[in-house]
Protein backbone atom coordinates (compact mmCIF):
# COMPACT_ATOMS: atom_id res chain seq x y z
CA UNK A 1 0.00 0.00 0.00
CA UNK A 2 2.60 2.60 1.05
CA UNK A 3 2.71 5.40 3.56
CA UNK A 4 0.40 8.41 3.48
CA UNK A 5 1.44 11.91 4.52
CA UNK A 6 -1.03 14.03 6.48
CA UNK A 7 -0.71 17.83 6.58
CA UNK A 8 -2.39 20.49 8.71
CA UNK A 9 -1.58 23.71 6.85
CA UNK A 10 -1.40 26.94 8.81
CA UNK A 11 0.10 30.34 8.10
CA UNK A 12 3.02 29.86 10.52
CA UNK A 13 3.41 26.07 10.63
CA UNK A 14 2.51 22.87 8.79
CA UNK A 15 1.62 19.98 11.08
CA UNK A 16 2.89 16.66 9.74
CA UNK A 17 1.80 13.06 10.28
CA UNK A 18 2.72 9.84 8.50
CA UNK A 19 0.83 6.57 8.34
CA UNK A 20 2.27 3.12 8.80
CA UNK A 21 2.92 1.00 5.67
CA UNK A 22 -0.53 -0.59 5.83
CA UNK A 23 -2.38 2.73 5.98
CA UNK A 24 -3.95 1.83 9.32
CA UNK A 25 -2.42 4.17 11.91
CA UNK A 26 -1.35 7.82 11.72
CA UNK A 27 1.70 8.94 13.70
CA UNK A 28 2.52 12.60 14.47
CA UNK A 29 5.67 13.90 12.82
CA UNK A 30 7.73 17.07 13.06
CA UNK A 31 6.09 20.43 12.49
CA UNK A 32 7.40 22.45 9.54
CA UNK A 33 8.04 26.10 10.45
CA UNK A 34 6.95 28.33 7.59
CA UNK A 35 9.23 31.32 8.14
CA UNK A 36 11.58 30.35 5.30
CA UNK A 37 9.11 30.75 2.43
CA UNK A 38 7.02 28.68 0.04
CA UNK A 39 9.94 27.16 -1.86
CA UNK A 40 11.40 25.86 1.40
CA UNK A 41 7.98 24.49 2.43
CA UNK A 42 7.75 22.54 -0.83
CA UNK A 43 11.33 21.29 -0.47
CA UNK A 44 10.58 20.08 3.07
CA UNK A 45 7.51 18.20 1.87
CA UNK A 46 9.37 16.65 -1.09
CA UNK A 47 12.06 15.49 1.36
CA UNK A 48 9.41 13.88 3.60
CA UNK A 49 7.96 12.12 0.56
CA UNK A 50 11.36 10.81 -0.48
CA UNK A 51 12.53 9.80 3.01
CA UNK A 52 9.31 7.95 3.87
CA UNK A 53 8.24 6.46 0.51
CA UNK A 54 5.00 8.47 0.59
CA UNK A 55 2.40 7.40 -1.99
CA UNK A 56 -0.37 9.90 -1.20
CA UNK A 57 -0.94 13.19 0.66
CA UNK A 58 -3.97 14.10 2.78
CA UNK A 59 -4.48 17.77 3.60
CA UNK A 60 -6.84 19.03 6.27
CA UNK A 61 -9.50 21.19 4.61
CA UNK A 62 -10.87 23.92 6.87
CA UNK A 63 -14.62 23.84 6.28
CA UNK A 64 -16.56 26.18 8.56
CA UNK A 65 -18.97 24.74 11.11
CA UNK A 66 -21.96 25.56 8.89
CA UNK A 67 -20.36 23.64 6.00
CA UNK A 68 -19.31 26.66 3.97
CA UNK A 69 -15.83 27.44 2.68
CA UNK A 70 -14.18 30.50 4.24
CA UNK A 71 -11.01 32.53 3.97
CA UNK A 72 -8.79 29.84 5.54
CA UNK A 73 -9.97 27.32 2.93
CA UNK A 74 -8.96 29.75 0.18
CA UNK A 75 -5.51 29.93 1.79
CA UNK A 76 -5.28 26.12 1.82
CA UNK A 77 -6.46 26.03 -1.82
CA UNK A 78 -3.51 28.26 -2.78
CA UNK A 79 -1.16 25.94 -0.87
CA UNK A 80 -2.62 22.89 -2.65
CA UNK A 81 -2.06 24.59 -6.01
CA UNK A 82 1.63 25.10 -5.14
CA UNK A 83 1.90 21.53 -3.89
CA UNK A 84 0.32 20.05 -7.04
CA UNK A 85 3.00 21.84 -9.06
CA UNK A 86 5.71 20.52 -6.76
CA UNK A 87 4.86 16.81 -6.30
CA UNK A 88 3.49 14.08 -8.55
CA UNK A 89 1.49 11.95 -6.11
CA UNK A 90 -2.25 12.08 -5.35
CA UNK A 91 -3.45 14.82 -3.00
CA UNK A 92 -6.69 14.28 -1.08
CA UNK A 93 -8.69 16.59 1.17
CA UNK A 94 -10.11 15.70 4.57
CA UNK A 95 -12.50 17.81 6.64
CA UNK A 96 -10.50 19.18 9.56
CA UNK A 97 -13.23 20.80 11.63
CA UNK A 98 -12.30 20.92 15.33
CA UNK A 99 -9.09 18.88 14.94
CA UNK A 100 -6.89 21.61 16.45
CA UNK A 101 -9.27 21.92 19.41
CA UNK A 102 -9.32 18.15 19.81
CA UNK A 103 -5.51 17.99 19.59
CA UNK A 104 -5.17 20.70 22.25
CA UNK A 105 -7.52 18.77 24.56
CA UNK A 106 -5.54 15.57 24.06
CA UNK A 107 -2.29 17.33 24.96
CA UNK A 108 -3.91 19.09 27.93
CA UNK A 109 -5.27 15.78 29.22
CA UNK A 110 -1.75 14.37 28.87
CA UNK A 111 -0.57 17.05 31.31
CA UNK A 112 1.35 19.17 28.83
CA UNK A 113 1.65 22.86 29.62
CA UNK A 114 0.67 25.66 27.27
CA UNK A 115 4.15 25.99 25.68
CA UNK A 116 4.45 22.23 25.11
CA UNK A 117 0.94 22.07 23.63
CA UNK A 118 1.76 24.90 21.24
CA UNK A 119 4.83 22.98 20.01
CA UNK A 120 2.93 19.75 19.31
CA UNK A 121 -0.67 20.74 18.55
CA UNK A 122 -0.18 21.00 14.76
CA UNK A 123 1.36 17.54 14.36
CA UNK A 124 -1.32 16.01 16.61
CA UNK A 125 -4.00 17.78 14.55
CA UNK A 126 -2.35 16.42 11.37
CA UNK A 127 -2.45 12.90 12.81
CA UNK A 128 -6.16 13.32 13.67
CA UNK A 129 -6.84 14.49 10.11
CA UNK A 130 -4.91 11.59 8.62
CA UNK A 131 -6.47 9.05 10.99
CA UNK A 132 -9.96 10.26 10.02
CA UNK A 133 -9.06 9.80 6.37
CA UNK A 134 -7.62 6.31 6.96
CA UNK A 135 -10.71 5.25 8.94
CA UNK A 136 -13.08 6.63 6.29
CA UNK A 137 -11.12 4.92 3.51
CA UNK A 138 -11.18 1.59 5.35
CA UNK A 139 -14.92 1.96 6.02
CA UNK A 140 -15.59 2.72 2.34
CA UNK A 141 -13.60 -0.37 1.30
CA UNK A 142 -15.52 -2.53 3.79
CA UNK A 143 -18.84 -1.21 2.51
CA UNK A 144 -17.83 -1.94 -1.08
CA UNK A 145 -16.94 -5.53 -0.16
CA UNK A 146 -20.27 -6.00 1.62
CA UNK A 147 -22.16 -4.66 -1.42
CA UNK A 148 -20.39 -7.16 -3.68
CA UNK A 149 -21.55 -10.13 -1.60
Amino acid sequence: MGRILGLDVGSKTIGVSISDETGTIAFPGKTILRHEGKKRDMASIRQLISDNSIKEIVIGYPIMMDGTVGIQAEYVNAFIHLLRNSVRIPIRLQDERLTTTQADRILFADGQGRAERKQHVDSIAASLILQSYLDRKRSDETNQLEEQH
